[in-house]
């Protein structure tokens, strides 16, 4: 199996979330003929675009990395050029030891090139921490390491849990004492590397963005909701000529002895040249623990956290909320919620919807926790709206409400990541003609699962590039402002 482009070779592609989707349009952009197999009965997956009390609204990721071009470029070739929309403002807050703060600048994930950057959101004791950090001796890394694990021995505690910690938690719903800094902050792995003095090594990488300063936002929505890109990614891929059947869990995955692979779809069997596994991982174990099973049992590892998100609108006569796009709540504080997005002010288009409406929105759960995520919808909107209230003194009835669960939404990215990674696609290449992508392996974020996709692709057509770059360069998933 090439993938090169001629209209024989037929590809099944196993998914329709943003990365199966962005999979086949570069196939069929190719030439091939493709598939599409879907078990629910919608494409898009974590990308869902939603409606509250008459407006648009994302009832998923609400943004995405513009600084990569992979998501934004996908875009544009599916006719949403015009729509691309950057926040209506960058600026964000923590709620933290009492009261929303600024949220700091120069740092890289939480982590400040000095002790300064970080005045306002620490204690003085906190502040001081950091200053030791210059004197202390190197510490040695090696392979991987937890990213709070080694802030907290360099910095202190106090800088992961007050900032750190709700970054990372932003991203990955995660523990930033389990966080791989390897696979989730690549570009301080590389750095901490480098540099005795992990301030020195940020101050680094802060120096060199800025000979390297690139223009434009950091980040981008859709007019409409981000959740509008895997729509317009399968009308083309209709228009393109491919299939995209939902409604259609595969549940069987086979290579036959010439070399084509076998697959199951209910009572519906299809052959093709090739395969390209799209799902999370424990869909992805179960189906390849027939043909790669050292693959499915690595897949089988993976862990994933559950979170809700709560939609809330509001009348705008009489309401006041602090400016910015929202804020985070870092666990330390005891909090149920574990961030905002004041998204009327965060997205021009949701207020020109209807001048009259606020919506806000809060996330739930991290990972490990399971009560919060089991109590009912009413009492979610309940506790939200208790934290709202004790953060901002928003003390108004909202005029309607949505709770959106994501269960198993967000992979896990612990201490060694990048090393499963590797071997999963190292059992998977000992079979041609298949190939996996997904927020699993390289970043959670919406231009990494479509830099997978490209790259799986590209690896049936005998082109590796892509993948040894993702394997030892992930691409880093940072936090949209608030609320993501």
């Amino acid at each position: 199996m090439s993938a090169t482009g001629t209209p024989t070779e037929h590809v099944v592609v196993v998914g329709a979330g943003i990365s199966g989707l962005a999979a086949a349009h570069r196939l069929l952009r190719r030439g091939a003929r493709v598939t599409v197999l879907e078990a629910s009965d919608r494409v898009g997956g974590k990308l869902l675009p939603g409606e509250i009390a008459g407006v648009r609204v994302d009832l998923g990721a609400e943004s995405m990395l513009a600084r990569r071009p992979e998501a934004v470029t996908l875009a544009r070739e599916v006719g949403l050029a015009e729509r691309l929309q950057p926040p209506a403002t960058a600026t964000a807050s923590i709620w933290t030891r009492g009261a929303l703060r600024p949220m700091p600048k120069g740092h890289v994930m939480g982590v400040p090139g000095t002790a300064a950057a970080l005045a306002g959101v620490l204690s003085d004791e906190g502040l001081a921490r950091i200053e030791r950090d210059a004197g202390l001796p190197r510490t040695e890394i090696g392979d991987d390491v937890a990213v709070g694990e080694y802030v907290a021995a360099r910095l202190g505690r106090e800088v992961v849990d007050r900032l750190v910690e709700p970054l990372l938690g932003g991203v990955y719903a995660g523990d930033a004492y389990r966080i791989s800094m390897r696979s989730a902050v690549p570009q301080l792995f590389r750095a901490a590397r480098d540099h005795d003095s992990l301030t020195e090594a940020v101050r680094d990488i802060q120096a060199k963005a800025e000979a390297n300063r690139q223009t434009g936002p950091v980040f981008t929505g859709i007019e409409g909701g981000v959740g509008r890109l895997p729509l317009a990614v399968a009308e083309s891929v209709r228009a393109l000529g491919g299939d995209i059947l939902c409604r259609m869990p595969v549940t069987g995955l086979r290579r036959e002895a010439s070399g084509h692979w076998r697959v199951t779809a209910g009572e519906r069997v299809l052959d093709a040249d090739a395969v390209i596994v799209a799902v999370p991982a424990p869909a992805a174990a179960a189906l390849l623990r027939a043909e790669a099973p050292e693959a499915a049992a690595e897949l089988s590892a993976v862990e994933y956290a559950s979170m809700a998100l709560i939609t809330l609108a509001y009348r705008r006569t009489g309401l006041a909320l602090p400016e910015g796009s929202g804020f985070l709540v870092p666990p330390v504080d005891g909090r149920t919620i574990k961030a905002s997005t004041f998204a009327s002010q965060k997205w021009g288009w949701i207020a020109e919807e209807d001048p009259d409406v606020v919506v806000l929105r809060t996330s739930v759960g991290r990972h490990g926790e399971t009560e919060v995520l089991q109590r009912e919808d009413a009492e979610l909107v309940a506790v939200s709206r208790h934290d709202l209230r004790e953060a901002t003194g928003l003390d108004a009835t909202p005029l309607e409400t949505r709770v959106t669960r994501w269960t198993g939404g967000l992979p896990q990215y612990p201490v060694g990541h990048h090393a499963r990674v590797a071997r999963i696609r190292e059992h998977v290449a000992k079979l041609p003609g298949l190939a996996v992508c997904g927020a699993q392996y390289d970043g959670v974020g919406i231009p990494a699962c479509v830099a997978s996709a490209h790259a799986a692709v590209d690896q049936l057509g005998g082109d590796l590039d892509g993948v040894r770059k993702l394997t030892a360069d992930p691409v880093q998933s940072l936090h949209g402002g608030a609320g993501e």
